[in-house]
């Protein structure tokens, strides 16, 4: 045989013995993948294969196809006002001086109720009205409603369509309150402003389609924080934060995001540090702080951030320091400005572990020295400024996920299936003054609103109005 044959068949042998390898591997990853259950294959529709948060340059804005549909109420003779989330001041007191009840021989007495969309948004008050960022399933429809504060009935309620699934709710924002205007921010990011008093709408932002926001999982949660004569957003897309018009909605300034990062629930707070006026926004990746004047950005920090969700707001405590709370496993941190050659820098004062304090979902209160929160145990907590547990509410006496609020130095506590606790904002010790269910109902999450002795809070599908005076 010649050495050419002989090499000839060397190379048919060898690539027998390649072939064979490779069909015995591809057995094995038949039999393999053969274990897993087989999915149904799906049709292929159009938009399947977009990215999160993703919307095409065709697609409409919905302000173009709101309507305005009038209601038969009108707006109650009622004084007192919760203007936005955490109410008039943003630190979640109400400071109206209204006597309020320190015992209670059975629930307060329930005013009105009205039905909502699935969801766990808060409800801002103003000149006798209510007003409520709600979602219509069957309209699928954003339905910004304005209620009597006097019976919950309908003033006039503005819609534009929306499709949103459920996904643990819809609704999670707080309208904002300012002049003669109301903006709000709805699931999917779109930003509107009407007047506040007949519904006539006055501009409206689509932040995904015009700006490059992406949605946050289970939908926005950010409340629009107006500051003077503009309003203020967290867009966490082509821009970090941005300044628009509150009369026109036109873009004053926006700052960068060279970091690229994304929008959270967190709401953005306005500070004064060093002679100057700024915004801070917890974002995906880290903690910001941007000029009011211009947008600028004065410094940043990753020091800072929540792998999952950032939801709730930063609480500033002084003139330097801001208290920074979270869930899934992220405790709370005590955070501290300082200048250092004509810049601002950040320092950490002291960090909790989540057995120590955190927050989930509900922003702490700053009262008298002291900082009241729910920890990821469910139990109500009370810190000192340096971090020090001054007490726990025990075992016994849980929260969950529920909100709370401050008033004529009482806590109304919520927690998760309707139960309305009143404990006394001490740094004394926990003690519990009253307690009653308030509401047949499971998910209380909402932030509440405390107006001239009226407590009104809801459920995934039901909001109330409670008398809690003396």
């Amino acid at each position: 045989m010649s050495d050419q044959n002989h090499n000839s068949r060397a190379v048919l042998i060898a690539a027998t013995l390649a072939a064979s390898v490779l069909g015995l591997g591809a057995l094995y990853i038949l039999v393999q993948t053969s274990r897993e259950p087989i999915e149904a294959l799906q049709e292929r529709k159009p938009g399947l294969d977009r990215p999160a948060g993703f919307v095409l340059a065709s697609e409409k804005n919905p302000f173009e196809s709101a309507k305005l549909i009038p209601g038969a109420a009108t707006a109650a003779n009622l004084p007192g006002a919760w203007p936005q989330f955490r109410g008039a001041k943003g630190d979640n007191i109400a400071a109206d001086g209204v006597a309020l009840a320190r015992q209670w021989k059975q629930a307060p007495r329930q005013l009105w109720s009205v039905d909502l969309g699935e969801g766990y948004a808060g409800a801002a008050v103003r000149d006798g009205r209510v007003y409520i960022l709600d979602y219509d399933s069957d309209a699928k429809a954003d339905a910004l409603r304005c209620l009597s504060l006097a019976d919950g009935k309908e003033i006039w309620r503005f819609t534009y369509p929306v499709k949103i699934k459920r996904n643990h709710g819809m609704s999670r924002t707080v309208p904002t309150l300012a002049g003669k205007y109301v903006v709000t921010f709805g699931p999917k990011c779109h930003v509107g402003c009407l007047e506040a008093e007949t519904g006539k709408f006055v501009w409206g932002l689509d932040l995904v389609k015009d700006f490059g926001a992406t949605v946050p999982e289970w939908y926005a949660g950010q409340c629009p924080l107006v500051d003077g004569d503009r309003v203020i957003l967290g867009v966490g897309g082509d821009q970090l934060l941005m300044a628009v018009e509150l009369a026109t909605g036109k873009v004053v300034w926006k700052s960068p995001n060279q970091n690229d990062w994304k929008m959270t629930h967190s709401s953005v707070i306005p500070i004064e540090f060093a002679g100057k006026r700024q915004y801070i926004y917890v974002a995906s990746g880290g903690v910001a702080g941007v000029n009011a004047a211009d947008g600028t950005q004065l410094w940043e920090t990753d020091a800072w951030k929540i792998s999952i969700a950032a939801v709730p707001t930063p609480v500033p405590v002084g003139s330097d320091r801001l208290f920074l709370s979270g869930g899934y496993n992220a405790g709370a941190m005590m955070l501290r400005l300082k200048e250092d050659a004509g810049k601002i820098v950040t320092e950490t004062v002291f960090r909790l572990k989540p057995t120590e304090f955190g927050a989930a979902q509900q922003t702490p209160i700053l009262y008298d020295g002291h900082i009241y929160g729910v920890r990821p145990d469910g139990q109500l907590t009370c810190l000192d400024l340096d971090g020090k547990i001054r007490w726990t509410s025990g075992a016994a006496a849980k929260f969950g996920l529920g909100p709370f609020v401050i008033g004529n130095g009482l806590i109304y506590a919520l927690n998760d299936d309707g139960t309305l606790t009143l404990a006394e904002a001490t740094p004394s010790g926990y003690r519990s003054l009253a307690k009653a269910r308030v509401i047949e109902g499971h998910d209380c999450w909402a932030p509440m609103a405390l107006v001239n002795g009226r407590l009104l809070a809801r459920d995934l599908t039901k909001m109330v109005c409670l008398e809690v005076t003396q």
